[in-house]
């Protein structure tokens, strides 16, 4: 059994890809600064990961999942790919 729950929490563990991390943000409406501080980095590190330009490592990565799952079941449209969706590239609000 314990093999079994290792199995799925290694599942667990699986990032979105980049746009639906980014997607999934905005549909609640957060800028790159609130996920920053809930998981205690920078606004910088945000943008690389929504970018796909790096990758959060742990403890921050457990967080930042936790976060996206919990965005995900709030707004399933948002967990999808979709193209039509602004990337974080064009995001203008200025937060520093």
């Amino acid at each position: 059994m314990k093999q079994v729950d290792a199995l799925l929490d290694g599942l667990d563990d699986v990032l979105p890809p980049p746009r639906v991390r980014a997607q999934l943000r905005l549909a609640a409406n957060l800028t790159q600064q609130d996920v920053a501080d809930a998981v205690g980095v920078k606004r910088l590190a945000v943008v690389r990961w929504e970018l796909g330009k790096s990758h959060p490592r742990r403890p921050q990565r457990d967080a930042y999942i936790h976060l996206l799952k919990r965005l995900a079941e709030r707004f399933p449209e948002a967990a999808e790919p979709n193209e039509g969706m602004p990337t974080p590239a064009s995001e203008s609000r200025g937060s520093g």
